[in-house]
């Protein structure tokens, strides 16, 4: 089997599901183009046979051994063509469907990733995993019926041909026949598709559910809500199953006329066959051959409709698709450059001096996260980043140069070093230094294997205080030119909150770095301490110096030590 293509550059502008689907196509160009050839050829070996068999009974009725061995020969190669090219096509088929299966896949993760923090505002995450749990494989049927089904139209085509020139009446028949079976499947269609639509959004709020529920099941544990979900999500199960069983009612009607349509077909060419053999019209090697041809043709038929019931599979699940690939995300940037220097925020005034590690305590603590998040261009802001504006940096050179680290980063599956660093380039004693700043060494000596051991989803075999101090070891690794800390103590107890504002101060000294946090413990070892109140800056100064002259920043701090 080739190789699959490489990752494919951009996003592809995709305003409709047909508009998709031809892009996939496109972009395979190619091998959609040699598997067509080869299903042709494949069904086209098929269909010569009953020719080339009517030829060799008509040659035994006149006792020809030549002609017999002539068209003897004809069917053994039509078979080892059958054969040969059987193979290649199925090869084909396997490589279209999954190219344009994981292309898919290529292309959500891609725009998932662009979107960052976008995504999640705006779909949910069962509606994202679906596209990898059942759309992908509806979009490669698409691709792959296609091979099948244009070899199937040109091979009745051909049967047609043979047939109207052998017997005009049969040939009518045929042709008459084909698109009569197409109309009376296409009633069918529609519904199909509506109650795909219905079962697919079931699927994606069904698959938002769980997630909810596995994310949240300690909690859940807690408050005995546990049963209480459980009941929910059954009952959400039973909508979507019977969303399912309403789309197999009417693919089962679908499949009954792929039997029973082409079925009287054939019946209706055998028996006019028949009487025209016994007419003496034809011969009995031509009433073989047609009797041939009418069960050949229930094959390529039952493709054509098959195809109509992957092609409106694939039309819904690359609606979906198209959703991911339409969304924008909130805030893009430009073509700007900055040397770097002050980060402010212009509507707080908050402003992080270069090389100083500065703090954030907030009378309200979202209001520190949502500065901290403009600060980080994850939120639209004036903000200014020394004497440029931030919006007009590209992205990509923000993400690089300012790193907003905050309680919801996730620890993924895998092995824990390459989960602390996340570049590979970190030096065994940066990784070493960054662990320490954030006291992180007994876990990992605590862990089989220490770094080389193996995390498991979500690194739920880490405790919230293990999980915070191994977030912060990673920020630490990073080592930005801007690091953005919110809360990164937490969780932890008062004595490693005290070793790790130590350790994080000395780990930072010259950088700069930003804590957003109302823990004395920490507020006490930064270099400068900004107080904010209402959204904006109140005071500034050390937290010593706010403790004695601001009564507002001494409330919030000693709420916040016992928080």
């Amino acid at each position: 089997m080739r190789s699959l293509p490489a990752a494919d550059p951009g996003v592809p502008d995709a305003r409709s599901p047909v508009r998709y689907l031809r892009w996939v196509i496109r972009m395979q160009g190619g091998p959609m183009a040699l598997g067509i050839v080869y299903a042709i050829l494949w069904w086209l070996a098929m269909a010569l046979v009953p020719y080339a068999m009517g030829k060799g009974i008509d040659a035994i009725t006149a006792r020809d051994v030549s002609s017999l061995t002539t068209w003897g020969g004809v069917v053994l190669a039509l078979g080892i063509a059958q054969a040969v090219t059987g193979v290649l096509r199925h090869r084909m088929a396997v490589y279209n469907w999954l190219a344009a299966a994981y292309r898919t896949v290529q292309v959500t993760a891609r725009q998932s990733t662009r979107l960052g923090a976008t995504l999640p505002k705006r779909m949910s995450t069962g509606e994202v995993v679906s596209v990898g749990n059942s759309d992908i494989a509806h979009i490669g049927n698409a691709v792959d019926i296609m091979l099948r089904g244009s070899g199937a139209i040109v091979a009745i085509a051909v049967v047609t041909v043979i047939l109207m020139s052998s017997s005009p009446p049969l040939g009518l028949t045929v042709l008459v026949g084909l698109p009569l079976m197409a109309v009376a499947v296409a009633p069918l269609l529609r519904p199909l598709h509506r109650r795909q639509n219905a079962h697919r959004d079931l699927q994606g709020d069904l698959s938002t559910r769980a997630a909810d529920i596995v994310t949240g099941l300690r909690v859940l544990r807690g408050i005995g809500g546990e049963r209480v979900f459980a009941d929910r999500y059954g009952a959400e199960s039973q909508r979507v199953r019977h969303a399912g069983v309403r789309v197999a009612a009417v693919e089962s009607l679908l499949e009954g006329a792929q039997v029973l349509l082409p079925g009287l077909l054939v019946t209706g060419v055998t028996w006019l066959g028949a009487t025209f053999a016994m007419r003496g019209e034809i011969s009995a090697g031509q009433l073989v051959a047609f009797y041939g041809y009418a069960a050949f043709l229930i094959a390529p038929v039952r493709t054509l409709t098959e195809a109509a019931d992957k092609l409106t599979k694939g039309h819904v699940a690359a609606r979906r698709v198209v959703r991911i690939l339409a969304l924008r995300p909130e805030v893009e940037g430009g073509t700007g450059r900055s040397e770097g220097g002050l980060l402010r925020d212009v509507a707080s005034g908050v402003a992080v001096r270069p090389g100083v590690l500065t703090a954030v305590a907030a009378a309200v603590p979202e209001e520190a996260a949502t500065i901290a998040d403009r600060l980080g261009r994850y939120s639209e802001g004036d903000v200014d980043f020394g004497d440029v504006a931030l919006e007009t940096l590209p992205i990509s050179e923000v993400r690089r140069r300012v790193l907003v680290a905050d309680n919801d980063a996730k620890l993924f599956a895998g092995v824990l070093r390459e989960e602390l660093d996340v570049t590979g380039r970190a030096t065994a004693e940066e990784l070493g230094h960054a662990l320490r700043a954030a006291c992180a060494e007994d876990i990992v000596e605590a862990l089989p294997g220490g770094l080389d051991g193996r995390v498991a989803e979500a690194g739920r075999e880490f405790s919230g205080g293990q999980q915070q101090r191994l977030r912060l070891a990673r920020a630490l690794t990073l080592d930005p030119e801007v690091l953005i800390l919110i809360e990164p103590t937490s969780a932890v107890d008062a004595h490693s909150e005290a070793r790790i504002a130590d350790r994080l101060a000395k780990a930072r000294a010259g950088k700069t770095t930003l804590v957003c946090t109302t823990s004395p413990l920490v507020l006490d070892r930064t270099d400068h301490v900004i107080y904010v109140e209402g959204g904006v800056v109140r005071a500034e100064g050390t937290h010593r110096e706010l403790l004695a002259a601001h009564p507002g920043y001494t409330a919030v701090v000693t709420r916040g030590e016992t928080s």
